[in-house]
């Protein structure tokens, strides 16, 4: 018999995945109240891209206390693969609130410099795959609502740190993979293979995988498993299997550097940043689609001028393309480039670009899929199932998920359904708290399966 196959009967035998269903549930029932306070916690202290300072000392701590070998710091990032890292002194004093807020000095300290996230693994009792699976933990820049109307104002969990807040879920994720991690431990004895956990920064505006991913953390992982909440399911007790069509994305600064002037004395002295911004996000919208594949541009910020009667000397301009194929994001990516140039040249600017974020496309196998259903099938909360949908937006996760399909393995992005209070990336945004102990079930079993017949046998 082969290394993964499905055993049964005699001693020494590995459990069937319907045996071990009932053990999954009633640990998950036992933690059920744990996912929501950890979920309220760190929604209460949301912490954004690359200051997950708190989030990431919290879990790094449970996890270590549940057995895992748990990375930090550098060792999981390779640093000059980050993209849109805050200045040093915003890092530090994000650190520094973390550690007021309860943060572990040592945990806290590994991260120093803005290299926050966590890596844990733990190796069960019987050979198998590594089982990889991925939980970004990152707030939005969002001044969450504190109208009575809204649940975590008026429960008194709403984010205590000004401009950001937890708007997409990803405090409901951490606590998913928190609830994870305490099934894998507790099945560690009778679990084959290892499990590896990534609690990834920086999702939101892609950029905390690229790091990540370069330093190798999900280089030893068979399969790569990535959730979301919400999403394109608002329904609880609804589970897609995996999600396809994101799209590949690159997220650029542009800054636009002129001279100020006089508006009115000396007018022909200046060279007006404004105008040279103005004249790219015009033709940066022009730019014509992609016959291989869906395609967007879109300039979201321009920012510039200090005053009615002075020539603005400086402009930053924020866009971002998207592609269905990284090539269609490179062409599309490309003209950007050449318009933002041309534009400057125009009007006699300096021109500096940067890449804030970036991340490919990717799709979910079906083989993954069909293994998410039967585990799907054994969770009594989960009310329907469908194989897939198609995002046509884009994820960080898909970093991870392409690393792994490269290296011969298989990926799927499952979607946990949950009843919205409103939109995703809204002031308002909250989501159904049970679809967490439906999450850490799906994925749990999920995870067992694989490692348990990595050959998707009968």
């Amino acid at each position: 018999m082969r290394v993964g196959e499905e055993r049964g009967g005699g001693p020494g035998a590995l459990l069937p995945l319907a045996a071990v269903a009932g053990d999954v549930d009633a640990r998950v029932r036992a933690i059920a109240g744990d996912l929501v306070r950890w979920r309220r916690d760190l929604h209460r202290h949301a912490e954004t891209a690359w200051t997950e300072f708190r989030t990431s000392s919290l879990i790094a701590r449970r996890l270590r206390e549940l057995g895992f070998d748990v990375a930090l710091g550098r060792d999981i990032h390779r640093e000059e693969a980050r993209m849109g890292v805050p200045p040093p002194d915003v890092l530090e004093a994000a650190r520094r609130r973390a550690l007021d807020e309860g943060a572990p000095a040592e945990l806290a300290e590994a991260m120093a410099g803005g290299f926050t996230g966590v890596v844990a693994r733990l190796r069960g009792g019987r050979p198998g795959p590594t089982i990889g699976l991925r939980f970004d933990i990152d707030a939005l820049d969002i001044a969450e609502s504190r109208e009575p109307t809204h649940r975590p104002a008026r429960e008194g969990f709403a984010s205590v740190h000004d401009g950001a807040m937890h708007s997409c879920g990803h405090d409901g994720h951490a606590a998913i993979g928190l609830g994870v991690a305490e099934v894998v431990a507790g099945l560690r004895d009778d679990w084959p293979g290892r499990v590896t956990l990534v609690f990834q920064p920086g999702e939101e505006g892609v950029r905390g995988a690229r790091s990540m991913v370069e330093r190798g953390v999900a280089d030893d992982c068979a399969v790569m498993l990535c959730c979301h909440l919400g999403a394109q399911s608002r329904r609880t007790g609804h589970v897609i299997g995996g999600i396809s069509g994101f799209l590949a994305t690159t997220k650029l600064d542009a800054v636009f550097t002129g001279r100020a002037s006089h508006a009115g004395l000396e007018p022909e002295t200046g060279r007006n940043a404004l105008l040279g911004a103005a004249t790219a996000a015009l033709n940066l919208h022009a730019l014509p689609r992609h016959s291989g594949g869906e395609s967007r541009v879109n300039v979201g910020v321009l920012r510039a001028g200090s005053g009615r009667n002075v020539t603005p000397g400086r402009a930053l301009l924020q866009l971002e393309t998207r592609g269905a194929t990284a090539e269609v994001n490179e062409w599309l990516e490309g003209r950007a480039r050449e318009i933002l140039a041309a534009a400057a040249a125009m009007h006699g600017l300096d021109l500096d670009v940067a890449v804030a974020g970036a991340t490919p496309s990717a799709a979910s196998d079906a083989a993954v899929v069909a293994r998410v259903r039967q585990a799907a099938a054994l969770v009594p909360e989960v009310r329907e199932f469908d194989d897939g949908a198609f995002a046509l937006a884009s994820d960080d996760a898909c970093a991870f998920m392409r690393r792994v399909q490269q290296r011969g393995g298989l990926a799927a992005y499952v979607v946990v359904g949950a009843a919205l209070a409103s939109g995703h990336h809204t002031p308002t945004f909250d989501f159904d708290e049970a679809a967490l102990p439906l999450g850490v079930k799906v994925l749990a079993l999920t995870a067992r399966d694989l490692a348990a017949r990595p050959e998707g046998g009968a």
